[in-house]
């Protein structure tokens, strides 16, 4: 290491003790020129420098054709000195203006009458102030000076408070409504244990927009299906179903001859668990409403083919929540949608003993 650090040390003296006047001394003129525009600091980038100064100056050659620079600009220069000025219409003076001088419009005058007032109603208005004539204004229906507060309580027929005059127009305030709809009063544990036991009497679950049921209790829920046989409506829309759950769901259709109604509309499933569901109403010949639409994940052309050849196969599902982005599956599924119903409709036929057509024979 240290015997490099001696050679390096040695180059750097060497450079030291060279004569930089001597050097140039020996440079012939073209090297001198040459030299001059290596050592410009030019940036072709920077667009504070005028363009000249952004380039080196390359102009300094010898022809390379038949035509000669320094001719061709002294005929330019001969050219641009035949040619005259255009005469101007109106003569160049100093302080005077040329053309057309601009001038104001003239103020019209309003041609509606002054309305006549009562004097009592006339001195009311001109002593309201701004947030009282605001007022007036959303008693008589101009709701363009009404921001959202006093709208909505006009609607209510309550009293209308406006503290900010004519200013309030401007504004946009988030009115937040009040959800009607009561909660859902499901026991989410006791319907759990009746579906567990089979009971006789519950043949329709709803747990819909129940945010907080565990993942885990909506698996428990699949799971004690398999064996019910007497819940034919199943609604987990708005649960925050994932496709744990979905999968779960369709390992319960595999095996549940009961259920007629799937609702799982609104949840956090992706293609692939409701691709596993699908792939379920293959064995499953008892479902026949299913609704999956808005979902939180979109789910491309290539799900919603795959979904379409899958429900090609299903000869029971006579109803589908579900909106196909693409025309082609779109118009397919409908198609097989009324090909279940047909088949409904035909084996509903035959077994009915009214709908048999029953030929007489007559004696000869």
């Amino acid at each position: 290491m240290s015997d490099l650090f001696d050679a390096m040390q040695q180059d750097h003296d060497k450079y030291l003790k060279l004569d930089e006047d001597e050097i140039l001394n020996q440079l012939t003129a073209e090297e001198l020129e040459q030299l001059t525009l290596d050592l410009e600091d030019l940036d072709p980038d920077n667009q504070l420098l005028p363009a000249g100064h952004r380039q080196k100056d390359q102009t300094k050659k010898d022809p390379t054709g038949p035509l000669d620079r320094e001719k061709l600009l002294e005929y330019i220069e001969d050219e641009a000195k035949k040619l005259e000025d255009e005469e101007e219409f109106v003569p160049y003076k100093p302080g005077l203006k040329r053309g057309k001088v601009f001038e104001a419009p003239k103020k019209v005058e309003s041609a509606l009458p002054s309305a006549n007032l009562d004097p009592e109603l006339e001195d009311c208005l001109n002593n309201a102030t701004e947030a009282e004539l605001t007022d007036i204004a959303a008693i008589l229906g101009m709701h363009t000076l009404m921001n959202n507060d006093q709208f909505y309580s006009s609607l209510e027929g309550s009293d209308i408070a406006n503290k900010t005059g004519f200013s309030s127009m401007t504004k946009c305030e988030l009115k937040v409504t009040q959800v009607n709809e009561p909660p859902n009063p499901t026991d989410v544990e006791d319907t759990l244990r009746r579906i567990s036991e089979d009971d006789s009497t519950l043949t329709k679950v709803n747990l819909n927009n129940i945010k907080n049921i565990p993942i885990h209790t909506l698996k428990d829920y699949a799971e004690q299906m398999k064996v019910n046989t007497n819940v034919t409506t199943l609604s987990l829309s708005n649960t925050r179903t994932n496709d744990s759950v979905a999968f779960a769901i369709a390992d319960m259709l595999k095996i549940n001859r009961t259920l007629k109604v799937l609702n799982m509309e609104s949840n956090f499933m992706t293609g692939d668990g409701i691709l596993a569901i699908l792939e379920a109403l293959v064995e499953n010949d008892v479902l026949e409403e299913l609704r999956i639409d808005n979902q939180r994940s979109q789910f491309g052309n290539k799900v919603e083919k795959e979904m379409t050849a899958i429900l090609e196969q299903n000869t029971t599902l006579k109803k589908l929540g579900y909106h196909f982005n693409l025309q082609g599956p779109r118009s397919r599924v409908a198609d097989f949608i009324m090909r279940n119903n047909d088949l409904k409709r035909r084996t509903r036929v035959d077994y009915n003993p009214s709908s048999v057509v029953s030929k007489t024979y007559t004696k000869k």
